[in-house]
This record gives C-alpha cells, sequence and structure tokens, in this order.
C-alpha cells in the first residue's frame, strides 16, 4: 500500500506540530487533529515560526515555508481524518488511558490496513495495541523533541507487532529524513527514556543536594560528554510533568533508582513545567495562564499537549 495521507492526532502539541512539520517537509499530505481551533491554531503557528527561521538559516528553500504549509491540513474531528488515513500517528499526553482511547478510536475509523503509530517515551506497546483489533499494526513510534532537529525516532515492537509493520515503520522513517533505533522488547521507558530519564534524575539530585546549580551540571554535560543540551535544559523542554510522570512509571518496573528527586515534584506542584510555563530549572519569560496551565497537565484537555517525547 503506498503511503500518501498521514494523519497526526495532537498535531497542535508541543511534540505534534514537530511532528506534523517533518512529515509535510517530507512530501506527504498531512492532516493534523486536535481538540478544538485555538490549538490548531496554535499548532499551525509553531510550524510557521519554525520553517520561517530554518529558511532564515538557508537550511530549506523560502519557497518549500510556503509548500510545506500548503501539505497541511487540519481538524477538529479525529473519525472523520481517520477516514482517509493511509497512516496514523497518535501523539498526545503519555496518560496511557487517553491513548488507548485514541487508539481505540482511530482502530474503528480507519481501514483494516492502516498501521497506528503511537510517539510514546515509556508506555507499553503491546497494552496499548490490545486496545484494538490491529495489534499486528499497531507500533511504537517515540520521536525526540524538537522533531525538525532531532534525528532519531526510536521503534519499538510490541508483542504482536508484525515484521511487516516494524518495516513499514523503518521505512516511513527514512522518508521522514530520520534514523532509528529498535527497542525489540516491550519494556518500560524502551532504550532511550531509561537512560534519559537515569541521567536527569541524576542531575537533579545533584542541584538539590547543593553540589552545583542547574546551570554547570547542564555545562559540564555539554562540554564534557558532547552533549547538545544539558539533562535539565532537555528536562525543561521536554516538560518536568513529563519526566515525572515517566519517572513514576519506571520506578514502578524497576525500584528506587528512578523515583524523581524533591525538587522536581515541587516544581510540577507549583505548576513550573519548563518552557511551556515560562519557569522550570531555568527561567524563560514566557508565561502561561493558569487556565491553560491545568490543560497542558490535564489528560481532559491533553490531546493538545503532545508529550510524547522526553
Amino acid at each position: 500500500m503506498a503511503i500518501e495521507r498521514i494523519v497526526v492526532v495532537g498535531g497542535g502539541g508541543l511534540m505534534g506540530n514537530g511532528i506534523c512539520q517533518v512529515v509535510a517537509g517530507a512530501g506527504f499530505q498531512v492532516t493534523m487533529v486536535d481538540l478544538d481551533e485555538a490549538a490548531l491554531d496554535r499548532g499551525r503557528g509553531r510550524i510557521r515560526s519554525s520553517l520561517e527561521r530554518l529558511a532564515k538559516a538557508g537550511t530549506i528553500a523560502e519557497a518549500d515555508v510556503e509548500a510545506t504549509l500548503g501539505r497541511i491540513a487540519a481538524s477538529t474531528s479525529l473519525e472523520d481524518a481517520a477516514a482517509d488515513a493511509d497512516h496514523v500517528i497518535e501523539t498526545v499526553v503519555e496518560d496511557p488511558a487517553l491513548k488507548a482511547d485514541v487508539l481505540r478510536r482511530l482502530d474503528a475509523a480507519c481501514r483494516d490496513d492502516v498501521i497506528l503509530a503511537s510517539n510514546t517515551s515509556q508506555i507499553s506497546i503491546s497494552r496499548l495495541a490490545a486496545a484494538t483489533s490491529r495489534p499486528d499494526r499497531v507500533v511504537g513510534s517515540h520521536w525526540f523533541n524538537p522533531p525538525p532537529i532531532m534525528r532519531l525516532i526510536e521503534l519499538v515492537r510490541g508483542v504482536e507487532t508484525s515484521d511487516e509493520t516494524l518495516a513499514t515503520a523503518t521505512e516511513l522513517a527514512q522518508r521522514y529524513g530520520k534514523e532509528t533505533v529498535v527497542c525489540k522488547r516491550d519494556t518500560q521507558g524502551f532504550i532511550t527514556s531509561r537512560l534519559a530519564c537515569l541521567f536527569a534524575l541524576e542531575a537533579a539530585r545533584i542541584v538539590e543536594e547543593g553540589i552545583a546549580d542547574a546551570d554547570d551540571v547542564n555545562r559540564a554535560c555539554r562540554l564534557a560528554f558532547g552533549h547538545a543540551m544539558g539533562p535539565l535544559d532537555t528536562a525543561d523542554l521536554s516538560g518536568l510533568d513529563t519526566l515525572l510522570r515517566v519517572s513514576e512509571g519506571m520506578t514502578d518496573c524497576f525500584g528506587e533508582r528512578f523515583r524523581a528527586p524533591q525538587n522536581i515534584r515541587a516544581l510540577v506542584a507549583a505548576g513550573h513545567f519548563g518552557r511551556k510555563t515560562g519557569r522550570g530549572f531555568g527561567e524563560y519569560g514566557e508565561r502561561v495562564s493558569g487556565a491553560l496551565r491545568a490543560t497542558l497537565v490535564s489528560p481532559q484537555g491533553a490531546a493538545g499537549s503532545g508529550e510524547g517525547g522526553i
């Protein structure tokens, strides 16, 4: 089956709009699905800003800005968009019940041959696939933030994921211009989140113990280890609320080494999730209202949160 039309559920969110940009930039027709027009408008605005920055830097041609935007449609109806999809990427908030519900609805709305990809950094693909009648055509597709810049997609095989599904997901990632690694066993946190979570949590403990401040911890990792971003900068970018949820899931599976320190818990309790709220381990200037902050973390308003990657 030739894949031409791709739907991104949660496409207006922080991860989803970047995924829409990458997929449309690779020549696919994309439908961005989100809860309301406001979320879709925010997503389109972020995509335009990102494309214009890339054009200004000479990374893409000026003509590519409008061409890419022209391949992106938008909808608030998951079922209507899914009916015409050749492939779907689900990128809603890291809540197992919400993701399972979205996949259940997609399963009912999509053609039988359509592969459903879940952008998750830690949730069992086998568990999500069990909510559908096509577990052999469900695969984990873990993108990294920001999707237009990060080169990797981590593919995750569930218990029922077929060889054909994995091969198609690998081919699509290559068409997006990405490289892949494959997590062959469906374990909590896969490959990357187990590693990234431990790094971020230990960095936060160093700060909490007064050994160094966040800036020096980040600088140490950039200069000593060649990291593009320090672990606490990365946590702020992905969202401290996301990191805390990942930490709690890892702790349930692997024990105390994954338990989040109090400074992360305190920041999340105060509504300071990182860049999306203007404050985390760093200060970013942009503030959001209490209502929007609640939407960013609430499963009821989560389709636009798009917090799949850590």
